[in-house]
């Protein structure tokens, strides 16, 4: 996750806000033109949050690389489950899978893996200093499968029409530009190519994370509306996590709408 990875918001560990000091200011509406801007800053906010807003929820503050160890703590495993995620994923060898917010790379060789020699990982992030722990741990595990990408804040920089499975691990809900970034990421499908949100669930009063960085299925589903995506499934199995399945829709079917 993470980056865009995210944990120490919850644990006390060093952030640093960097998509927030990305943000564009909200220009002041002009009389003959509405504002057209999808987001919104409030002075009041949640202050685990950057003070933006996109559809009535507030982004969530960033971690930076210097807390990249708490990404590979020892009980991640229990308490997220990770093996169950990708087990659930059914990754196909061959396939080629972007980690957005990769962080240090915790799924990315874990999904490199999976995909076996024929296949790649696109494992993205927007801090240098995370893909530079990933390259180290490619060359410690002799792993040519893994490709670093570096994205901006609007943009993972994935190849057009060219991904089989985007996944995000407690990443989305601390994107600056949720917008923008989902149409790029939508772009980098193939036809039928699914995009999967990992969010903790905010249903959910007993999972010990902060509100902002917890996320409900209905607003999911509500910021993928604009797209040309169809919403597939929503697993619950694991332990604090939801896994909400979307799919690109093919070209046919959405100049049929």
């Amino acid at each position: 996750m993470s980056s865009l990875s995210r944990f120490a918001s919850f644990t006390g560990l060093l952030f640093i806000p960097i998509l927030a000091l990305g943000a564009e200011p909200v220009k002041p509406a002009d009389p003959a033109k509405p504002d057209e801007s999808p987001y919104e800053l409030r002075k009041e906010h949640d202050p685990n949050g950057i003070g933006k807003f996109y559809m009535g929820r507030e982004i969530a503050q960033v971690m930076g690389h210097e807390a990249a160890g708490w990404l590979e703590r020892p009980e991640r495993e229990k308490e997220e489950q990770p093996t169950k995620l990708l087990e659930a994923l059914k990754v196909r060898p061959g396939d080629v899978v972007a980690d957005v917010g990769a962080g240090s790379g915790y799924l990315s060789f874990r999904l490199a893996e999976v995909v076996g020699d024929k296949g790649k990982v696109l494992a993205e992030d927007i801090q240098p200093e995370m893909l530079d722990i990933i390259r180290k741990r490619m060359k410690d595990k002799k792993v040519a499968n893994v490709e670093p990408v570096l994205g901006t804040i609007t943009d993972p920089k994935l190849p057009k029409a060219g991904v089989d499975l985007i996944l995000m691990v407690d990443v989305y809900h601390e994107f600056d530009h949720p917008l923008e970034m989902t149409e790029a990421m939508v772009k980098a499908l193939k036809p039928g190519g699914r995009l999967v949100f990992v969010e903790y669930r905010l249903e959910d009063k007993d999972v010990p994370i902060k509100l902002v960085h917890k996320m409900s299925q209905e607003q999911v589903a509500k910021e993928m509306g604009p797209h040309p995506l169809r919403y597939v499934k929503t697993l619950d199995g694991l332990p604090w996590q939801h896994i909400i399945i979307f799919e690109k829709k093919a070209d046919k079917e959405e100049a049929g709408k």
